[in-house]
């Protein structure tokens, strides 16, 4: 419960933030590469509504691949304007079904990765709690999804605002919402890691 209650307190900034943007902003580029601030809500509250039965006919029909069955929840919920998806954030602020998975880990860690893809292109930063950063890195790390264990190899991520770190090799530093994105595989963190582990890390993960 101590993980479904951080991640529903995530949901809970992401939806003040939703109820704040213009029309415009809904439209702007987010960081996952052609998907919009639009596109990101409805992936997030993609999964919410699906009962067992109707999750497994979702990744049969993608073919297990994560891209098609992401994409086949997107098709759907992507139709939904802005305040009907606002109003499904508001019904499910608690994760259900998938996103509760992993104690609630999982929604956790989707729901901070993905409001830092719509905070971070409009310039809305928002700090965020150590007690719910330090589970999403971990998660980040060994998420069969994320792969970050494999994208981070060989470096050790040393964050600077809170006491975590994790890995062998040269160091990288960096706040650990920037080590969070570097182990999701964002790009343009380029300012904010330092360390003789730094240019690799972000030449591996595109800069």
């Amino acid at each position: 419960m101590r993980l479904l209650g951080l991640a529903r307190a995530e949901r809970e900034d992401l939806l003040a933030l939703l109820e704040s943007l213009s029309p415009q902003e809904w439209q702007q580029p987010s960081l996952c590469e052609g998907w919009t601030v639009h596109d990101v809500v409805a992936h997030v509250l993609s999964y919410e509504e699906l009962a067992a039965r109707q999750l497994a006919s979702r990744f049969a029909k993608g073919r297990f691949r994560t891209d098609r069955v992401n994409g086949i929840g997107l098709a759907e919920y992507g139709t939904r304007r802005p305040q009907e998806l606002v109003e499904l954030l508001r019904r499910h602020l608690t994760p259900r079904g998938l996103t509760a998975g992993l104690g609630g880990a999982i929604g956790l860690t989707d729901g901070m990765i993905h409001q830092q893809d719509i905070r971070r292109p409009l310039a809305r930063p928002s700090p965020i709690p150590a007690e719910r950063l330090v589970p999403a890195l971990w998660t980040a790390l060994f998420a069969p999804v994320v792969r970050g264990v494999v994208r981070t190899r060989d470096v050790r991520l040393v964050a600077t605002d809170l006491e975590w770190a994790f890995g062998r090799g040269p160091q990288v530093h960096g706040t650990g919402e920037a080590l969070l994105m570097a182990i999701a595989g964002r790009r343009g963190l380029t300012g904010e890691l330092t360390g003789p582990g730094a240019h690799r890390l972000l030449r591996r993960i595109g800069g």
